[in-house]
């Protein structure tokens, strides 16, 4: 039985059962994290000392950190399709993947904080603006990526896509005051006809 531990409304959560869906894999969500807490007890610690979500059980296999669930569970399940079967293409999907990580979240996790967990009176608003110019240029890139491309990695939606696209709706969202990018625009709206997409992260309310 495939069980993920963690809450709907996290970012990292839908990731995970964005693609799960996709691909028609069963499994278990059960609410964790957030407002139904679980995460600093003891037995969620043995499992994940990081007392974050989500968590993948899987048999007795435990496994966290988004992208690597993601990655898990998408060579399991759908090699050549959201797992590219070329060495090439995989490598580019794995790259912005990781790019997500160390680039778009260290700006838009200070925009989602700060506009929707932080009282009006109490938000940062320097830090929310060096964020979003930091976006901005973060952005740029993906757009110029998409320039040549329908999705991030090449003519395919892959695993690649599916963090990017749930960072980037945040975006989108929250942040009006940004410069008209039409190849990252494209790629999104092309990604929001998906009905997992839409299912699972897009009618998800922030929280």
């Amino acid at each position: 039985m495939l069980i993920i531990h963690g809450r709907r409304n996290s970012s990292n959560v839908q990731k995970v059962v964005w693609a799960l869906n996709e691909m028609e894999v069963s499994y278990e969500r059960l609410d964790v994290g957030g407002e139904f807490g679980i995460v600093n007890e003891p037995p969620y610690l043995a499992m994940n000392p990081n007392a974050r979500v989500p968590t993948m059980e899987e048999n007795g296999f435990i496994l966290w950190e988004s992208n690597a669930i993601v990655r898990y569970l998408t060579a399991k399940h759908d090699t050549g399709g959201l797992y590219p079967s070329d060495p090439k293409v995989r490598a580019s999907a794995d790259r912005w993947m990781d790019w997500q990580h160390t680039s778009v979240g260290q700006y838009i996790t200070p925009i989602f904080w700060g506009l929707v967990r932080t009282p009006e009176s109490e938000r940062d608003l320097d830090l929310i603006e060096s964020s979003r110019l930091g976006m901005i240029a973060a952005m740029q890139i993906l757009n110029n990526n998409l320039s040549d491309k329908n999705f991030v990695a090449g003519d395919a939606f892959t695993m690649g896509d599916i963090p990017l696209a749930i960072h980037v709706y945040r975006w989108f969202r929250l942040i009006q005051d940004r410069p008209t990018m039409e190849h990252l625009e494209n790629w999104f709206d092309r990604l929001s006809k998906r009905s997992a997409f839409k299912t699972h992260v897009l009618d998800i309310p922030f929280t």
